[in-house]
């Protein structure tokens, strides 16, 4: 890359020898540690001469371009959010970009229109780097990244800093359904802050946000605004919305679209038309009533946990290279496990969690895996006459990262999505899923 940037006449330096006071600033990119376990040597030498460190996401803030801004964080359904954020704005005519951690490099994104609306996911190592953003959607808290942040309250002290650099006139929209994001909530409101929305999919409903806010309960969106209770859109007419976790990232991305100037009832309405995104609970097919579901993004226990609450039994393929805490914390949905096949380096962890709870066999490969997944569902179906017991799914939900076997979820995702394709008695076709009696 440095040849590249060589012949295209840009000048080059020895950052080891280079003057840091004549420096503007260092672009550093998020991957590259900031503080932890260390900083990186070119974060000292910086600091070590008042070089200011940021990331591109900030050379865009810095822009101040005449659009709007959505900056959606939290640990689990970023990317779903951001792109149905997007999805709604473009359903009710406002020209949009969507990117950031998701998909497109925010500095790639084209120029937009006035009137347009910038939909950009924030990761907690974007954020680190990002002093002037301050447009903020938070949805959900649970440990994740502790290593870049240090322990559990460095990560929380990160997201909430975009929420409380929020300048007055800018709306806040706040999940309600984890202890962390509520004591944020409680911080900001505390400041006799007017522009802050909760959002509650939990049974009961968050009351704060019964009170002023946005609720789901059963499926159906309800905002709870000025005093008055208005059911606005059945998630279960949302083919792609499945589960409460998706529930969430739909009313959130319905609060951040009518805080952006979108008519409610048409913001809620075009929910229902929401595609879906690859390697998120992603429908690659079915043998008899048995559905494949692509949900390689889940990297942790929280995210496979609200992968695992989706469906009454299950099929499940998880393991990679293992993140804290394991799949301890899956325990409460063992029961609609009916098998499980184990790949990669959590294996052995894994096995030992569901020894005694849940039948298991360690595949090692996504290969194997898949193959023997494949045949106890053809089994299955072929008992049941083509049909399975009611919403069974082989579910590739990993709750471990991809790196032992694959350079990133998408790469895992994709091979999961080919090696379905290529089984000899697979439907493509779509069926139905959730639905009302």
């Amino acid at each position: 890359r440095r040849d590249e940037a060589a012949a295209a006449g840009i000048d080059l330096a020895d950052l080891y020898s280079a003057d840091w006071k004549k420096m503007a600033a260092l672009i550093l990119s998020p991957g590259v540690p900031l503080t932890h376990p260390e900083p990186h040597w070119v974060v000292r030498m910086a600091r070590a001469e008042a070089c200011e460190v940021i990331g591109d996401v900030e050379l865009f803030a810095r822009e101040k371009l005449p659009n709007q801004i959505a900056a959606i964080t939290g640990t689990n359904g970023k990317s779903t959010t951001t792109a149905l954020t997007g999805h709604v704005l473009e359903s009710c005519g406002r020209p949009v970009a969507t990117g950031g951690n998701l998909g497109t490099p925010v500095l790639e994104l084209p120029r937009l229109p006035d009137g347009g609306v910038y939909v950009i996911e924030m990761s907690s190592y974007q954020i680190d780097l990002t002093p002037s953003l301050d447009p903020a959607v938070l949805l959900n808290l649970s440990p994740d990244h502790i290593d870049r942040h240090g322990d559990m309250a460095g990560y929380i002290g990160v997201k909430s800093g975009m929420l409380e650099r929020q300048s007055a006139d800018k709306t806040a929209i706040v999940g309600m359904d984890d202890k962390d994001s509520v004591g944020i909530f409680d911080k900001l409101n505390s400041t006799g802050r007017k522009n802050i929305v909760p959002v509650s999919v939990t049974t009961p409903p968050n009351e704060r946000a019964r009170q002023q806010g946005y609720v789901v309960e059963d499926g159906v969106i309800s905002s709870q605004l000025d005093g008055k209770s208005e059911a606005l859109v059945d998630l279960f007419g949302a083919a792609n919305l499945i589960g409460v976790h998706n529930w969430q990232n739909a009313a959130m991305a319905l609060a951040s679209a009518t805080a952006l100037g979108c008519p409610v009832y048409d913001a809620a309405a075009s929910l229902l038309s929401f595609p879906g995104l690859a390697h998120r609970m992603e429908y690659v097919g079915r043998i008899g009533n048995i559905r494949f579901i692509n949900d390689s993004k889940a990297t942790n226990a929280e995210a496979t946990s609200r992968a695992l609450a989706c469906f009454d039994r299950i099929i499940w393929i998880a393991g990679g290279r293992p993140k804290e805490g394991g799949i301890e914390a899956l325990r409460p949905e063992f029961h609609r496990i009916a098998y499980a096949y184990l790949i990669g380096e959590a294996a052995g962890d894994f096995a030992q969690t569901l020894e005694g709870e849940v039948p298991f066999t360690i595949a090692e490969t996504l290969d194997e895996a898949v193959a023997l997944a494949a045949e106890r569902a053809t089994e299955e179906a072929a008992c049941l006459g083509g049909d399975a017991m009611p919403d069974t799914a082989v579910l590739l939900s990993p709750a471990a990262a991809s790196f032992d076997q694959f350079a990133n979820f998408e790469l895992r995702g994709n091979r999961f999505r080919d090696l379905v394709a290529g089984l000899s008695l697979l439907h493509r076709d779509e069926i139905a899923v959730g639905g009302r009696v």
